[in-house]
């Protein structure tokens, strides 16, 4: 039974460590699987090549108040463009990057069934939308959850106010992290490491190289654990 058990496991670990390399997330407007998208829009265009996006969703991504999820980015007055610019692409990661798998979690949510959690981003990438949104307003530190939804839009509650940024999110790594509920994890690591995923690029995607990092790390960790249970069970033979 031990032996079979461990087999079954290293099998089973191989065949998904493969699947998170190159697949979509099952959430609200993602495709089944990611694929090549000859037009997308703007600052989605980097992905067209493989992408979990289609080109109506990259183009209401650049639109305030789309159907995508009827969110506003104005809440607190308008939004500087040079902060809006960050949301778009962050939005253009979320829906079109086929490289999540190494963080896709479960989820019982009406809108989604997965979510990322603890994607580690690119130093330079949360600084500098930091940078530029810091002279911005918002009213609540998690973007996810907590807001006034009555009018169809997000409103900010009736029990907050609306702060400077950096009263908010003191840090860099404070909004990076707490603005979607730990979707991200700011790191030190800069886009030349290779252990940081890029929302900002041109040309080849460097964030498969850096799926593949974490993933083969996640299979070291894996090996260990089926070491472990192929000892016990040629243990367990040893004594029948």
């Amino acid at each position: 039974m031990w032996v079979g058990l461990a087999l079954l496991l290293a099998l089973s670990s191989g065949a998904l460590s493969l699947d998170k390399l190159n697949m979509c997330m099952d959430a609200k407007h993602h495709k089944v699987s990611p694929g090549p998208e000859g037009k997308l829009y703007l600052q989605c265009a980097p992905w067209r090549e493989n992408a979990c996006c289609n080109a109506n969703t990259t183009e209401q991504a650049h639109e305030d108040n789309s159907y995508l999820y009827n969110f506003n980015w104005n809440h607190c007055g308008a939004m500087s463009p040079s902060c809006k610019k960050h949301f778009i692409q962050d939005t253009c990661f979320y829906e079109c990057s086929p490289h999540l798998g190494p963080w896709i979690q479960k989820v019982d949510q009406s809108w989604r069934k997965e979510r990322i959690l603890d994607v580690p981003l690119c130093k330079e990438d949360c600084h500098e939308w930091w940078e530029d949104c810091k002279n911005d307003m918002t009213c609540k530190t998690d973007w996810h959850k907590g807001w006034d939804w009555s009018s169809g839009i997000n409103k900010c509650p009736v029990d907050s106010k609306c702060r400077k940024w950096t009263d908010v999110y003191p840090t860099p790594k404070d909004m990076c992290e707490q603005i979607w509920s730990n979707s991200y994890l700011y790191t030190t690591h800069s886009k030349s490491s290779g252990r940081c995923m890029q929302l900002w690029f041109n040309g080849t995607n460097p964030n498969t190289k850096v799926a593949k990092y974490y993933l083969n790390s996640a299979q070291q960790h894996q090996s260990v654990a089926l070491i472990s249970l192929l000892f016990m069970a040629f243990t367990a033979l040893f004594l029948m």
